[in-house]
């Protein structure tokens, strides 16, 4: 059990691991669920593309793509991250990579407890959530 992170076609971003699992851990204890195996891999757009494609029958970029492995209250999973994406939304929504980075592995932990993306109310609830979790890591 644990917090894994892997690369693909990229270099492993900067990240403070020890710090990162602590959050995510008590983020997920803070929704009343157990951390289970998460697995973090980073990778290229042209990766996560193909996994876009052949999994979800998709055919466009995104940031994070998350496979859930949930059991009952034990959060599992799998969740691929963009570098390419990740790197292009902090230029266009004017914040640091590592901001950004941060934003999308707590979304795609939000996904693993059930939080939803896909109508506007789910997705405002989901930017409340990152806000909320993205505070606890910057205290």
């Amino acid at each position: 059990m644990g917090i894994h992170y892997f690369k693909e076609d990229v270099a492993f971003p900067d990240l403070k691991r020890r710090i990162i699992n602590a959050w995510i851990k008590k983020v997920i204890d803070s929704e009343g669920k157990i951390c289970g195996n998460l697995s973090f891999i980073f990778c290229s757009d042209d990766y996560l593309l193909e996994i876009n494609r052949k999994y979800l029958n998709h055919d466009y970029l995104t940031d994070v793509i998350t496979f859930d492995y949930v059991n009952g209250n034990v959060i599992e999973g799998d969740i691929f991250l963009s570098i390419d994406r990740i790197k292009e939304n902090s230029k266009e929504y004017n914040t640091t990579f590592k901001s950004e980075l941060e934003r999308i592995l707590i979304h795609g932990v939000l996904h693993l407890l059930g939080y939803k993306d896909k109508s506007k109310a789910d997705k405002d609830l989901m930017t409340f959530k990152e806000d909320i979790y993205l505070n606890v890591l910057n205290i």
